[in-house]
């Protein structure tokens, strides 16, 4: 259990802000039990380099490796459950004004721990979509990967891929809630991926308070107004504790 003493500046700046914007990264995931990325592949995926594998290119080599690899990655997913972090969270939404997540993970744990409104950076791992279009549901069929059932494209995961962009509409949404909010949590992330490393920046240049939660430093770490060390699911529950006690 974290029990750092939050400063009085911090909680007074939460309890009086009207939008709070959290940003997320690979280390909020991981204390789920999630493998983030750049974690080793273990079994039959360790002789493989996951950026061999995220790739369109891949996609095109060897359409069913990539569909069973992420097929696996699914699996790991959901067997995970969101952590005190992630539910820390869902308090905090409760208690402020409005609170937005924008996420670069592709589990979808922030909604499945109650989360309202989470914009998804990178996609969803638990979904699927042609070459245009999202598809819910297919017939059975022992294709792999299997063909969309209206465009008889191999459907991919509705993942963003290396050497794609982000989707527009997301990343668009993102900057403009940023522009607006009071205060940023950046937590579990390295602040190294671009384009999502800058987004806090977005923020910051038109005046909102920025926090950062993450185990070590980062590169964005000498630009923020707090920096609370420690692990998410540690640092969150005594934050939103201390701010608004039970």
């Amino acid at each position: 259990m974290n029990n750092q003493k939050i400063p009085i500046a911090l909680i007074d700046l939460l309890r009086t802000a009207q939008r709070v914007v959290v940003l997320t990264g690979a280390g909020t995931s991981a204390e789920s039990g999630v493998p983030t990325f750049r974690d080793a592949q273990t079994g039959l995926w360790a002789r493989y380099d996951p950026k061999e594998l995220a790739t369109p290119e891949a996609f095109q080599r060897n359409p069913r490796l990539v569909w069973e690899w992420y097929s696996w990655r699914r699996e790991l997913v959901m067997q995970a459950k969101p952590n005190p972090g992630h539910f820390a969270l869902v308090q905090m939404q409760a208690r402020v004004p409005e609170l937005i997540v924008i996420t670069q993970n592709v589990d979808g744990m922030h909604q499945r721990a109650g989360n309202q409104q989470v914009i998804e950076l990178h996609g969803n791992l638990t979904r699927s979509r042609c070459a245009g279009n999202l598809v819910e549901s297919w017939p059975a069929t022992e294709e792999v990967p299997p063909l969309c059932p209206h465009c008889g494209g191999p459907l991919r995961p509705d993942v963003v891929w290396f050497g794609e962009p982000l989707p527009a509409e997301a990343l668009h949404q993102a900057i403009a809630i940023l522009r607006e909010c009071d205060v940023i949590l950046s937590i579990g992330t390295s602040s190294i991926v671009q384009p999502a490393a800058s987004l806090p920046y977005e923020g910051l240049e038109y005046g909102a308070k920025l926090v950062e939660i993450n185990p070590e430093k980062t590169p964005l770490t000498p630009d923020v107004h707090f920096a609370l060390l420690g692990k998410s699911g540690e640092v969150l529950p005594n934050l939103v504790e201390q701010t608004w006690p039970s």
